[in-house]
C-alpha cells in the first residue's frame, strides 16, 4: 500500500504553487470542490413526456415532487405529485417514476438499493392521479423492474429471482408466476451479472400488447463458476457484521472461455395460469440479449446472438403456440456492436435497426415481415442513437455525426429520404421527444459550455430555454481556467489521430512543461469530443483544469479502436486488444516531444478500467517514453475478465491464445517508469485478482511500484471521502514524479 508522507506532500505543493505566480490561491480549483459536486452541471432530471403529448414532467430539485411543464411554452403547468399532499401512505423522496399507459396512475420508486451497474431494488408505490391516493405495490419487500401492462390493469415485477403480477382491478391481488428462482442458480425476468453489464439492460421481462400474457428470459447460472469478493467492516457505510472476521460476497461470473448461464425464453398465459417455453432456435452457448413487446396482440420479439457475437437474429414469438419465426438475421465481420440492441424500434408497420455493415453505423428500415426496405440514414460518420418514429408523418428521429466525428446532431428523415438537422448548433446535441412528436427538448453543450436545454417545436424553432446552467457559468468565471484545444497528428505508421490539449492559463511557449496524458482507449469509446462530458473525470475537464493550474499540460488522444471513425478504425484491434492502442499512446508521447514547449523527460499517462489496462500496456510497450503512470482498476489479463465483453473482441482463449498473450502481466519485465496502481477491494467488474496477479508479476520481475487498495469499494471507487482521496493520490503521484 502506498502511503504519502504528509509533510513532504505539503512542502512540495507549496513550492509548486509559488511557481504559478499569475494564479492566486483563491483562483485555484480545489479537489474537494470537484468531488463534492460544486461544479456539477444542471441537466433535466428524470424528464419524461406525459401521455397527452403536450406536456412533460420533471422531478423537482428536492426530490419530493413531480412537476409538469408545457412543451409549447416551457411554463410549469402543474404539480403531478407532491409527497406532502398524498392521501393514504407516505414517502419522503422519489428516486424514479413512470406513468401508466392510460395516464391515470403513477408508479413511484423510493428507498433504492443498488445491486450492480444497472440493477437495483426499491420500494414501489402507486399513486392515483385523480384521488391522490398513495398505496404500496406490495407489502412483502422491495421489487425489481416493475413494468406496466399496456392496458394499465397489471404490473409485473421480480423479487428474489421470481416473477410476480399485481392486478389493479382485482384488489391488488398478487400472483406468483415462477417459483424456481434462487440466488446463484435460477433467475427469471432480470439478466445475470454478465448479461446486464455487457448487453446494457436490467429487465428481461415484457407483457404482450393485449396484456394477457407475460414473457421473460430465464437464466440458469447453476453451472457458472463463482467469484468471491472479500468484505470488511469498513466505513461510510460500516458493515458491523464483519467487525471481527471478514465476510464475502460470492456471485456467478463467467470469465472468458468459461461456461455461461444457459438461457431460455418462456411465457405465462394469465387467464389460464399456464407457463410454457418458446421453441426459440438458439445455440447451446448462445445469448438472448433482448426481449420486446411485439406489434401484434399475442407476440413478443426475441433477439438472439451466437457466442462469437457476429450474428444477431430477431424472432417473432407467438404466445398462442410458442412458435418462433425468424424476422431478421444480421451478420457482420468480427462482431456486432452492443449498441445495436439498444436502438431497435418496432412499430405497427416497420422495424428500424442500425448496422455498420457498410463501414459506418447507419439505420435500416424493414417491414414487419423482416424484408429490408431501405437505408434511412446516410450520416458521414454514422448514427449513434435512435430516438423514435412518428407513424403519422413517417419520420425517423436519430442522433448522428455528419459534420464531424467529434460532434453529434439530431436529425429527422422522412419516408421520401428528406433529412433535416434539428440541432444546427455545433457541439454535442441530444433530444427527447413528446409522445406525439410535435415537440422535443434539445440539450446542447460543447467542450467549453455546460449543458443548455431548449424546448423546440418539430420545425426546430426554439420555444423556451429550460436549462442554462447560468449559476455554474458564473462559478467558472471566477477561476482563471486554462483553454482546451483540439489537435491532430499522424503517427509513424501513417495513422491520423485526434486529440485535445489543455495548457496552463499562464502558458508561455518558451517554457518546457511536463505533460499528463489520460485515455480510456476501449473499443468504440470516444473521449476527444466537443461536449461538456469531455475530460478525464467529465465535468468539462475540471480535474484536468486542477492539474493544469499546477503547471501541467494535459493531453488526451483517441487511438485506434475508438469510435466515431468507422468500422475499419474501430475494429482493427480485433483479437489483439492492447497492441495498437498502446502503440498509439506511445506515438502520442513521441509527437508531444517534438513540440518546443513540452518537457520530453517528464511525460506521464493514466487511465481507469480499460484506460488502466492501456496505461500498463503503454508503459511496457518497449519505447520508454513515460516517466510515470497511474492505472486505476485495470484489467491485466483478459482471461480474468467476463465472457461476453472479452470474447466480443478476442474470441475465447482456446481460439486465440496468441491474442490473450498480449497483456501487462506478460510484459511486466518491460515496465518503464514510476507506477501507481489503485483498485477497489469489492470491484465486481474488474476483479482485484487483476491487480494482485500483476502485482506478483512485477515483484518477480523486480520492478518497483506503489499500490493503493480501497476497502469495500466497487469499480467506481466512491463513497464517503473515497473519490476525493483517490484523485488526490493520482495528482500527488504525478506532482512527485513529473517535475
Amino acid at each position: 500500500m502506498y502511503i504519502h508522507h504528509p509533510m513532504r506532500v505539503l512542502l512540495f505543493c507549496v513550492s509548486l504553487l509559488l511557481l504559478n505566480t499569475t494564479v492566486s490561491a483563491d483562483d485555484m480549483i480545489k479537489l474537494e470542490d470537484i468531488t463534492s459536486g460544486k461544479f456539477a452541471a444542471d441537466n433535466l432530471r428524470s424528464m419524461a413526456p406525459l401521455p397527452d403529448g403536450e406536456n412533460f414532467s420533471q422531478l423537482s430539485p428536492d426530490g419530493d415532487k413531480i412537476l409538469s411543464y408545457s412543451f409549447k411554452t416551457g411554463e410549469m403547468t402543474g404539480v403531478v405529485f407532491d409527497a406532502t399532499q398524498a392521501v393514504g401512505d407516505s414517502i419522503t423522496s422519489i428516486d424514479g417514476y413512470q406513468f401508466s399507459p392510460d395516464g391515470r396512475w403513477l408508479m413511484l420508486q423510493t428507498n433504492t438499493e443498488r445491486i450492480y451497474r444497472r440493477s437495483y431494488k426499491a420500494d414501489t408505490y402507486l399513486y392515483q392521479l385523480d384521488s391522490k391516493r398513495l398505496i404500496p405495490l406490495t407489502s412483502q419487500g422491495k421489487e425489481q423492474v416493475p413494468i406496466w401492462s399496456p392496458d394499465s390493469k397489471r404490473i409485473a415485477f421480480v423479487r428474489d429471482n421470481n416473477i410476480f403480477i399485481v392486478s389493479l382491478d382485482d384488489d391488488m391481488k398478487v400472483t406468483q408466476v415462477t417459483t424456481d428462482g434462487r440466488f446463484n442458480e435460477i433467475i427469471n425476468g432480470i439478466p445475470d451479472w454478465v448479461n446486464e453489464e455487457e448487453f446494457s439492460f436490467n429487465c428481461s421481462l415484457t407483457f404482450t400488447k393485449d396484456g394477457k400474457n407475460i414473457a421473460w428470459i430465464k437464466y440458469d447460472e447453476s453451472g457458472v463458476k463463482t467469484y468471491s469478493l472479500q468484505l470488511f467492516s469498513g466505513m461510510k457505510p460500516t458493515r458491523e457484521e464483519f467487525a471481527d472476521y471478514p465476510g464475502e460476497y460470492s456471485y456467478k461470473y463467467p470469465k472468458a472461455g468459461q461456461d455461461n448461464a444457459k438461457v431460455s425464453a418462456w411465457y405465462y398465459e394469465i387467464d389460464k395460469a399456464k407457463i410454457s417455453r418458446f421453441d426459440l432456435p438458439l445455440d447451446e452457448d448462445g445469448y438472448i440479449p433482448r426481449i420486446f413487446c411485439g406489434y401484434n396482440d399475442a407476440d413478443v420479439l426475441l433477439c438472439t446472438m451466437n457466442r462469437h457475437q457476429d450474428e444477431l437474429c430477431i424472432y417473432k414469438s407467438d404466445t398462442n403456440t410458442g412458435h418462433c419465426s425468424l424476422l431478421i438475421s444480421e451478420r457482420v465481420p468480427k462482431y456486432i456492436k452492443e449498441e445495436v440492441l439498444a436502438g431497435i424500434i418496432f412499430t405497427n408497420k416497420a422495424i428500424f435497426m442500425s448496422s455498420d455493415r457498410d463501414g459506418f453505423m447507419q439505420v435500416y428500415q424493414y417491414d414487419t415481415n423482416g424484408k429490408l426496405i431501405t437505408q434511412v440514414s446516410k450520416a458521414k460518420y454514422g448514427i449513434s442513437a435512435l430516438y423514435g418514429y412518428d407513424e403519422r408523418t413517417k419520420t425517423l428521429f436519430y442522433q448522428a455525426a455528419d459534420i464531424s466525428p467529434l460532434e453529434r446532431e439530431v436529425y429527422a428523415t422522412n419516408s421520401k429520404g428528406k433529412t433535416r438537422n434539428l440541432t444546427p448548433r455545433r457541439g454535442w446535441n441530444t433530444a427527447r421527444f413528446s409522445g406525439n412528436y410535435q415537440y422535443y427538448v434539445s440539450t446542447w453543450s460543447d467542450m467549453n459550455t455546460p449543458y443548455e436545454s431548449m424546448v423546440c417545436n418539430i420545425k426546430g424553432k426554439v420555444l423556451r430555454q429550460v436549462v442554462d446552467n447560468a449559476k455554474l457559468k458564473e462559478k467558472l468565471a471566477a477561476y482563471q481556467l486554462p483553454t482546451k484545444e483540439f489537435f491532430s497528428f499522424t503517427t509513424s505508421e501513417g495513422v491520423a489521430l485526434n486529440g485535445v490539449m489543455i495548457k496552463p492559463a499562464d502558458f508561455t511557449p518558451s517554457r518546457k512543461y511536463p505533460v499528463i496524458m489520460f485515455q480510456y482507449s476501449g473499443p468504440g469509446s470516444q473521449q476527444v469530443v466537443n461536449s461538456w462530458s469531455i475530460g478525464s473525470m467529465g465535468q468539462g475537464g475540471m480535474y484536468d483544469f486542477y492539474l493544469a493550474q499546477r503547471g501541467y499540460i494535459i493531453v488526451c488522444v483517441d487511438g485506434r479502436g475508438t469510435g466515431g471513425r468507422g468500422t475499419d478504425f474501430e475494429k482493427c484491434t480485433y483479437l489483439r486488444l492492447g497492441d495498437l492502442e498502446s502503440k498509439d499512446q506511445v506515438e502520442t508521447a513521441l509527437y508531444l516531444t517534438s513540440l518546443p514547449y513540452v518537457d520530453a523527460d517528464n511525460i506521464g499517462i493514466w487511465g481507469w478500467s480499460y484506460g488502466g489496462f492501456n496505461t500498463l500496456m503503454s508503459m511496457s510497450e518497449g519505447r520508454p517514453v513515460f516517466k510515470a503512470g497511474v492505472a486505476v482498476a485495470p484489467p491485466t489479463n483478459w482471461r480474468f475478465y467476463d465472457s461476453i465483453y472479452t470474447e466480443r473482441f478476442m474470441r475465447t482463449p482456446k481460439e486465440n491464445p496468441e491474442g490473450y498473450a498480449v497483456n501487462p502481466i506478460v510484459r511486466a519485465s518491460q515496465l518503464h517508469g514510476a507506477l501507481l496502481i489503485c483498485h477497489g477491494m469489492a470491484d465486481d467488474n474488474v476483479h482485484p485478482q487483476n491487480t494482485f496477479e500483476y502485482h506478483e508479476a512485477l515483484v518477480q520481475a523486480d520492478k518497483d511500484f506503489k499500490e493503493l487498495l480501497y476497502t469495500n469499494r466497487n469499480h467506481s471507487i466512491y463513497g464517503g471521502n473515497t473519490r476525493n482521496h483517490l484523485l488526490r493520490q493520482i495528482a500527488q503521484f504525478f506532482f512527485e514524479h513529473l517535475k
